[in-house]
């Protein structure tokens, strides 16, 4: 049977992360957060440590910013699997393979097997991810190579995953497939 999937994109702060979590709290108990975001000063851990106290308890924690479908594999495949995955985020994981030289193509090859990966994973998934089309042109070429390789990852990860979702002031609304029962509240 084929699990529960959903993709959440918006831009900063608009709330993708809060309904993320919320869906899968109704997925189930064992659930596993996947962080991919490189804590690289002060400010930013201290971030990570606020975003882990929102979580609260329930939470089981994977930080992997490289690897992520392996990670997954590993977990997924372990004899305690997750219920539900939420991976939070694909914009940072795209940044972080920029950060390693990978091409563009090599990105789009990753991005192809992890949407094929999350298609069939055995748990309900959540994968969030910033909208990075809606703003400016960036001034450098490394913005628009991040920029247009962020966009064509969202577009191959939209057709891998069942419900997509944009996220604006907290609100969803529906891209794709229907808006899970958890989220049609205020």
């Amino acid at each position: 049977m084929r699990q529960a999937s959903l993709f959440l994109v918006g831009g900063t702060r608009s709330g993708k992360s809060a309904l993320a979590l919320r869906w899968a709290e109704g997925q189930g108990q064992n659930r596993l957060f996947v962080a991919t975001l490189r804590v690289c000063d002060d400010e930013m851990a201290a971030r990570v440590a606020r975003h882990r106290a929102e979580r609260g308890a329930g939470w089981d924690i994977c930080e992997e910013p490289l690897a992520l479908e392996n990670a997954l594999s590993r977990r997924l495949h372990a004899s305690s699997r997750p219920d539900v995955l939420v991976i939070d985020c694909v914009s940072s994981w795209i940044a972080n393979l920029l950060e390693t030289g990978l091409s563009s193509a090599d990105i789009r090859a990753r991005v192809h097997s992890l949407g094929a990966f999350l298609r069939d994973a055995p748990c309900a998934v959540a994968l969030v991810s910033l909208e990075t089309g809606l703003g400016i042109v960036p001034v450098s070429a490394l913005g628009r190579l991040y920029r247009d390789v962020l966009g064509e990852s969202n577009q191959i990860l939209a057709r891998s995953l069942a419900t997509v979702l944009f996220v604006s002031c907290g609100l969803p609304l529906v891209l794709k497939g229907s808006l899970p029962p958890e989220l049609d509240r205020d």
